[in-house]
């Protein structure tokens, strides 16, 4: 199927690791030049270094997405640099555990007012793409209380369902839309996952056993719902969240 994304522009926050790493690449795969951006600076190097050899361009910079400033300036430098933007995907997060309010003030501060913050800077430019994309990514941590996830984490992944939904009936009539991908459980190299099997396996082994599937998600899985529904192929889709975890959820949703 062709996606018809070739010479499309996409930006992703959080994208030299992990679920944020695959979906830059899967966009470049596609045909897409990719501006990142993230923490690390040697990270953010070596991702851009990497996306370029897939002959695409590629634009990078080092930031805290917590800093609205500094993430403005990088969508407006990412704009200029790839001649517009057609996609963005919000893709990072504090990741912190825990109940307090510096928790709480991390998570609402990465995860939830980095996507407005990130949104309305690139709102201009996809509006004149006239056929742009939004996607947030959540968690299924924000819809059902695993135990294993801080309360922090997944009040503002649920904050993310209604501010992306009243973000979606606001732009439909500028051409844009917008939506949310919830992973289940994904493991990766050097992720949280897998700092668990290796700390507590009776834990990991246990949280697998509870996926009926058998196994958790490859980063791949998660990107290329993402891809999809960031290309014209997904044109009537917008103000959902799909969920990407196969089938650990037992919540009917309404």
């Amino acid at each position: 199927m062709d996606l018809h994304l070739a010479g499309k522009r996409a930006l992703v926050t959080g994208g030299t690791k992990g679920i944020g790493r695959a979906i830059a690449f899967g966009l470049a795969a596609e045909g897409c030049d990719v501006a990142i951006c993230a923490r690390d600076g040697a990270g953010v190097a070596a991702t851009v270094a990497d996306l370029k050899a897939r002959d695409v361009s590629a634009y990078g910079e080092a930031l805290d997405v917590g800093d609205k400033a500094a993430l403005e300036k990088f969508i407006g430098r990412a704009a200029q640099l790839l001649g517009g933007l057609d996609i963005l995907v919000c893709n990072a997060s504090a990741l912190v555990s825990g109940s307090g309010e510096d928790a709480f003030r991390q998570a609402f501060d990465i995860d939830l007012m980095h996507t407005r913050n990130a949104a309305e800077a690139a709102l201009p430019h996809l509006e004149t793409s006239g056929r742009g994309s939004i996607v947030a990514i959540s968690s299924i941590s924000g819809s059902e209380d695993y135990g294993y996830g801080s309360s922090a984490y997944g009040t503002m992944k649920a904050a993310l369902f209604f501010y992306v939904k009243s973000l979606a009936r606001h732009v439909a009539p500028k051409g844009i839309r917008a939506n949310v991908v919830s992973p289940g459980t994904t493991f990766f190299e050097g992720g949280h996952w897998d700092k668990v099997k290796q700390n507590d396996p009776e834990r990991f082994a246990r949280t697998v056993a509870e996926n009926p599937l058998g196994r958790m998600a490859g980063p791949e899985e998660v990107a290329d719902v993402v891809v999809f529904l960031s290309s014209d192929r997904a044109s009537f889709v917008s103000g959902t969240n799909v969920v990407v975890d196969g089938t650990l959820t037992a919540r009917i949703p309404n």
